[in-house]
């Protein structure tokens, strides 16, 4: 289905979560200012309203509380209302949660899951039937080097990040056939707010933790700015993504990401053929075809 026109001319109309700050806010800005329509939306509309200022004719500033499934309901529906179509969804809107297992309390565990997972699903859920119908639209889904690779202290991020990734591929593969495409993207650390609006620390701290999860409590405290990674870049990448009619589904950004990950595979290798025969020992014996 050809792309619908606006008054303003043609662009991709994307929907974009958690853009108070942080890559959302950049990609906002990155992709009205090339002239496609944008859905930007925050818990907190005051933080973005300034882009419906300056850009009046395709910004959309909505309020999104990805934890409350009927401000997302809203805001799509006001966006189909406003721009007809949503070409791009960017689940972006998250945070991070740095403690022991022992030491995260059942309110931020199950904060950070209603908000990295079940926003995200919640979210997706909203829009895909628009996209189902137009039998187009990409879906770019904000996870992490951290939903590749486990990090003490991190057992609670990675928990949500792992989910987001088992989900986006098996959505990838239910929507492929209907022109919808997905694409996990993965940073590395990123010169954003991670560590530090979006990164939160668990109120309890266990002495014995300290030389496991602790050394990542020292990191939230003392890199915030330090990171190698640079958030225009990754936004740029984000843009060529979008742009590109075949996709891939794992987008790794940062030298960070693309080590670690790489290393993960090699050592991942490696135990898989030193296990091998128990592995394939775990079947029935295949049966022997009689000798005709």
């Amino acid at each position: 289905m050809a792309e619908q026109e606006s008054p303003t001319g043609k662009g991709k109309v994307w929907f974009i979560t958690g853009c108070s700050t942080g890559f959302g806010r950049l990609l906002a800005e990155a992709a009205l200012e090339r002239g496609d329509r944008v859905v930007a939306t925050a818990r907190d509309e005051s933080k973005i309203i300034d882009l419906t200022d300056k850009y009046p004719q395709t910004a959309l500033a909505l309020t999104v509380d990805v934890t409350d499934k009927n401000t997302i309901l809203i805001a799509v529906q006001d966006a189909m209302e406003t721009f007809g179509q949503i070409d791009v969804l960017v689940n972006n809107a998250g945070y991070g949660l740095s403690g022991a297992v022992e030491e995260a309390s059942d309110e931020e565990i199950e904060q950070v899951i209603a908000t990295n997972v079940f926003g995200v699903v919640d979210t997706t859920r909203a829009v895909l039937p628009h996209m189902r119908e137009r039998r187009s639209g990409h879906i770019l889904m904000l996870s992490s080097v951290a939903g590749l690779i486990g990090t003490q202290g991190l057992a609670y991020y990675n928990l949500t990040k792992f989910a987001v990734e088992g989900f986006s591929e098996g959505l990838a593969q239910e929507v492929k056939h209907l022109g919808i495409r997905v694409s996990i993207i993965e940073p590395g650390p990123f010169r954003t707010d991670f560590l530090g609006r979006s990164g939160q620390v668990a109120q309890q701290q266990i002495d014995d933790y300290k030389e496991s999860a602790g050394k990542l409590r020292e990191y939230f405290n003392t890199q915030a700015g330090q990171q190698k990674g640079d958030p225009a870049k990754a936004v740029e990448a984000m843009l060529q993504l979008a742009d590109t009619p075949e996709p891939p589904l794992h987008l790794l950004l940062g030298r960070n990401a693309y080590d670690r990950q790489l290393a993960k595979l090699d050592e991942w290798k490696q135990g898989i053929e030193a296990w091998r025969e128990v592995t394939l020992g775990a079947d029935f014996p295949e049966a022997k075809t009689p000798i005709q």
